[in-house]
């Protein structure tokens, strides 16, 4: 998803700084966006790199699309350096993620889904689920979702959705109902 953003801020003509951060510690080194060569770090490099990219791009906005289980460190260094960023996955403690932003009072636009028309359709089913409560009830709703393969987490969307299918009356057991994702 990050190199997709990436690729499309550069057809847009935005500048791109070229560092980028993996999970792991042994990367390839270099990917080429456009004509920008971005150098990969490992994570034991994120603090010292961040803080020159802060210094040498003073007005730079972090843009993260990580794995789940790197969600709330990267958030607290965002904040601790003062970086704002915009976040759009779904892993980590959500609680935590948004209390170290209010905390540190940087800015930032986290959201698991990015996409408008999704994003309106959430709206939808949340104004929906408020104003017709039990609607549902009685009934069993599936939820299918189509995904890319590297996906890592239950879908932030699909959660969203689960949510206000319960508050229509449908049971849903994350732990016994399955979620189909279409690969």
């Amino acid at each position: 998803m990050g190199l997709s953003v990436a690729e499309a801020a550069v057809r847009r003509g935005l500048h791109l700084v070229p560092v980028s951060f993996s999970s792991r510690e042994k990367v390839k080194t270099t990917i080429q966006v456009g004509q920008t060569d971005i150098r990969i770090y490992g994570p034991s490099a994120r603090e010292d790199v961040l803080s020159s990219v802060a210094d040498e791009f003073p007005d730079v906005i972090v843009v993260d699309y990580t794995a789940p289980d790197s969600v709330n460190s990267n958030a607290e260094l965002y904040c601790k350096l003062g970086l704002p960023f915009v976040m759009g996955t779904t892993g980590g403690n959500q609680q935590l993620l948004y209390k170290s932003v209010q905390d540190s009072k940087n800015y930032a636009l986290i959201s698991p889904q990015m996409g408008k028309q999704v994003v309106a359709f959430l709206a939808i089913m949340r104004i929906f689920a408020e104003q017709f409560p039990g609607a549902f009830s009685g009934y069993h709703l599936e939820v299918l979702e189509s995904h890319q393969a590297s996906k890592k987490d239950t879908s932030g969307t699909a959660k969203d959705v689960i949510a206000s299918f319960e508050k229509l009356g449908v049971p849903y057991d994350m732990n016994r109902d399955s979620i189909c994702m279409r690969l």
